[in-house]
C-alpha cells in the first residue's frame, strides 16, 4: 500500500491527532489488529468477519515476474497456458487463492515472496504475484507482465468491529473520500453546529378565525387551492 494521499488529508483535517504508520506483511496485519497494536489496517481479503469489519477498496492486477531477457518480456500480457512449460515458484506467504500456480512446480517452496524474487533473478523460475508485490520487490534485472486469467487479490480497510471508535470512523471517512463537510466519518466536535430555530416575527400568532366565515384571515379554506375562497356555489 501507498497511503500517502490519505495521510496528507488526515494531517490537514486533524492536525492535533498524529497518524502513525506501521509496515506489515499480509500475514502479520490481522494479528497487529487483534492485539491492538494498530487501530485499522489495509489487509488482503478474506478476513475473519466474526471479528473484523472490512470495507473492500480495490482488486489488484496479477502479474508474472520474469527476467528482462525472458521471452515473456516481449509481450504485454500472458495467460496461464503460456506458463505451462515454465517453473513457477509458490512461496509460503503467497496471497493468491489457488492450490498451486500453473506451470511446473519448483523443487521447493521458498519461505517468502522476497526469497522467490531472488530465485527468479537467478534464472531458475518465475513468480506470480499481485502487482503491488512485484513493485515492492522491484529489481533492475527483472520485469513483470499481466497474467490475465489468474486469481486476483483484493485490498480492504479493516479494523476490529468492537473497536469502532470515532477516530476509526474519521479515518474511514478519509479513505472513502468523504468531504470535510460530511457528518459521517468525523468526530462530534467537527459536526456542523445545530441551526438556531427561527423565531416567529413579533406581532404574529396563530391566526384567529373570523366570526361566521370558518376561515383564517389568509384564506386557504380546505378544498380551495390558494384562492382564499370556500367551495364555489352551483349556478342554476
Amino acid at each position: 500500500m501507498t497511503p500517502s494521499k490519505w495521510v496528507r488529508i488526515w494531517n490537514e483535517r486533524f492536525p492535533d491527532v498524529p497518524l502513525t504508520l506501521h509496515a506489515a506483511t499480509a500475514a502479520e496485519a490481522p494479528d497487529l489488529l487483534r492485539d491492538g497494536a494498530a487501530d485499522a489496517g489495509f489487509v488482503r481479503l478474506p478476513v475473519d468477519r466474526t471479528f473484523f469489519s472490512a470495507i473492500p477498496l480495490y482488486t489488484e492486477t496479477t502479474v508474472v515476474v520474469v527476467p528482462k531477457d525472458h521471452v515473456i518480456a516481449a509481450v504485454e500480457e500472458v495467460t496461464t497456458d503460456d506458463l505451462a512449460d515454465e517453473v513457477l515458484f509458490h512461496p509460503l506467504d503467497d496471497v493468491l487463492d489457488w492450490e498451486r500456480p500453473p506451470g511446473q512446480p519448483a523443487f521447493e517452496r521458498p519461505a517468502t515472496t522476497a526469497d522467490a524474487v531472488e530465485l527468479v533473478a537467478a534464472g531458475v523460475g518465475l513468480l506470480v504475484v499481485p502487482q503491488s508485490l512485484a513493485r515492492l520487490h522491484h529489481r533492475k534485472d527483472l520485469t513483470y507482465r499481466t497474467l490475465v486469467d489468474a486469481p486476483q487479490s483484493s485490498i480492504a480497510l479493516s479494523w476490529p468491529e468492537e473497536a469502532t471508535t470515532d477516530l476509526v470512523e474519521d479515518f474511514i471517512g478519509v479513505v472513502r473520500g468523504r468531504t470535510v463537510n460530511s457528518t459521517r466519518g468525523r468526530t462530534t466536535s467537527q459536526a456542523a453546529p445545530d441551526q438556531p430555530k427561527r423565531k416567529r416575527p413579533e406581532g404574529t400568532g396563530s391566526p384567529r378565525r373570523q366570526p361566521g366565515t370558518g376561515r383564517s384571515p389568509r384564506g386557504g379554506a380546505k378544498g380551495a387551492k390558494g384562492t382564499g375562497r370556500g367551495k364555489p356555489r352551483r349556478r342554476s
